[in-house]
């Protein structure tokens, strides 16, 4: 998480340097009419970290470990400009990522260990709730509810974890929240953000045997992730 932010302050202040006067006391305004453009469009470049929150039927010695891995994201954004500092949002994109589960009471190590290797095209509609524009600066927060296809969930698999297949269910719904900051460039808006993802839905397929040691205590188990995403409009 440190380092995801450490990555927005640098970009941040990379283009920030790019552009004489912009943070200045009295700066060069910048495409000083964009947003009262009714629609817009633009594209994202980012970057992910997706986990899971585990809830259990009978509390285990041991949590399930789920290790988080960095993935990449890219997208394109619809913008509508219903009122001044209102706006709705799309922005459907495809996220890749993957997270490893280790399962501490199985001493058998190929058998301890599962990957979730995931394609998501992500549908997520958005509310963005903006501040007052200040020189070439406009902070804002974005909020809403998303649908998430799986493309690598397994779901239609037949084989289970005793086959090694690690199975998911294909579409899950969230609901997001997160904050950003517009920056106004000579020729182009910039707009960096950071978003968390909840899951709403069990994503968990069980394997055939109620009493599976990979999924037979597993009550639920959810989508949780962060979104770092550099749009340029």
């Amino acid at each position: 998480m440190k380092r995801y932010l450490i990555y927005l302050i640098l970009i941040c202040g990379m283009q920030g340097h790019a552009q004489l006067k912009i943070f200045g006391k009295d700066p060069i305004i910048h495409l000083e009419n964009f947003d009262k453009q009714r629609v817009h469009w633009g594209y994202f470049l980012g970057f992910n970290s997706y986990g899971f929150k585990m809830d259990y039927i009978d509390d285990p010695v041991t949590d399930i470990v789920v290790k988080q891995t960095t993935g990449f994201n890219v997208g394109l954004v619809g913008n509508l400009r219903i009122m001044e500092h209102l706006d709705l949002r799309f922005e459907p994109g495809l996220y890749y990522t993957q997270r490893d589960l280790t399962y501490p009471d199985i001493e058998r190590q190929s058998d301890a260990l599962r990957q979730a290797k995931s394609t998501y095209i992500h549908f997520p509609l958005l509310l963005k709730f903006s501040a007052k524009r200040t020189g070439n600066i406009k902070p804002y927060l974005v909020g809403g509810f998303s649908r998430t296809l799986n493309l690598s969930s397994n779901a239609s698999s037949l084989d289970d974890n005793y086959s090694g297949t690690f199975r998911m269910k294909k579409w899950t719904t969230n609901y997001e929240i997160g904050f950003g900051i517009d920056l106004y460039l000579e020729y182009f808006k910039f707009s960096p953000s950071i978003r968390g993802v909840f899951g709403l839905n069990d994503e968990l397929i069980r394997d055939n045997n109620p009493n599976s040691q990979w999924t037979g205590n597993i009550n639920s188990m959810k989508t949780r992730a962060i979104l770092i995403n550099f749009t340029f409009h």
